[in-house]
């Protein structure tokens, strides 16, 4: 639930990384992408498809948020975040991707976990 209720937040976020020059252009235009690719009718897999059409939206979403929010750097990150700077280390991070990360497949969602487990670490 306080995951949810950071939701503004996280957007507050990835709105402030997407505009900052530090943050890779590569990094940001993956972002980009991954949400054009969300609002465009051409998918991998249609979302006619029930569950499955929207899995691969969410998936794509997911690393490219995770790669954008792991190659910004700490210092960056809380240039751009208005909360407890505790909230931002690795562990937060992970579990937020893997929280949302609850509506794919279990396949999907262990792949998700271990990448964002081992960034976490890092």
């Amino acid at each position: 639930m306080r995951t949810i209720r950071q939701i503004p937040a996280y957007l507050r976020l990835l709105g402030g990384l997407i505009t900052d020059g530090r943050v890779s252009r590569l990094d940001r235009v993956l972002v980009l992408a991954a949400i054009a690719y969300i609002v465009s009718p051409l998918d991998f897999i249609p979302d006619l498809i029930p569950f499955l059409g929207e899995v691969d939206d969410v998936f794509l979403l997911m690393l490219a948020l995770q790669r954008l929010v792991e190659n910004a750097g700490q210092r960056v990150l809380l240039d751009h975040w208005r909360g407890d700077p505790r909230e931002l280390d690795g562990l937060n991070v992970a579990s937020v991707v893997s929280a949302a990360g609850f509506f794919l497949p279990l396949r999907m969602r262990r792949r998700l976990r271990r990448m964002a487990g081992m960034r976490g670490r890092g």
